[in-house]
């Protein structure tokens, strides 16, 4: 009877450790503000990818939650996603400007601002946000303009959209 239950049991436990993150999606949303002529990005990353990625990258300790440091924490949030996400609007490079991140429940938001954008035409992204995390990634792209949105996705190894309005 013991055999029996190691038997059924066994697979379930392997079955079960397998689901425990079965995948990778970061989400990023842009929003051109046309009355503060500036576009709104929003970038949502699972907390213990963002963690694990960037303890990586400063061969750190990198607690989000309960940062020991939260400027350092910050610092190094911010070099990240600017490293992986360039926008280019109307043709022109964007700076992106970091204006903090919160953590609710199992993800942290993050959140920038490009200032002096009065209109927006076309939006091209460079992104390859954890890629150097895990090869199963993929990023989902929600644009809005007005009232319209538009939403498109990167699975890697892709890096390039372009949205035209």
């Amino acid at each position: 009877m013991k055999r029996a239950l190691k038997i059924l049991i066994w697979p379930l436990l392997l079955m079960s450790t397998s689901f425990v993150h079965p995948f990778y999606v970061s989400l990023i949303e842009i929003r051109h503000n046309e009355a503060e002529a500036t576009a709104e990005i929003s970038v949502r990353i699972f907390t213990d990818d963002l963690e694990q990625v960037l303890r990586k990258r400063t061969n750190t300790t990198i607690d989000l939650v309960n940062p020991k440091n939260k400027a350092a924490v910050e610092a190094e949030l911010s070099k990240y996603i600017r490293q992986k996400i360039q926008l280019n609007i109307d043709g022109k490079p964007c700076q992106l400007e970091y204006l903090g991140y919160e953590v609710q429940k199992e993800s942290v938001w993050s959140y920038w601002e490009v200032s002096q954008v009065k209109s927006m035409k076309s939006l091209q992204a460079e992104c390859n946000l954890l890629y150097d995390f895990v090869n199963l990634q993929t990023n989902i792209f929600h644009v809005k303009k007005g009232e319209k949105e538009w939403s498109r996705k990167l699975d890697y190894p892709e890096t390039r959209l372009l949205f035209s309005f």
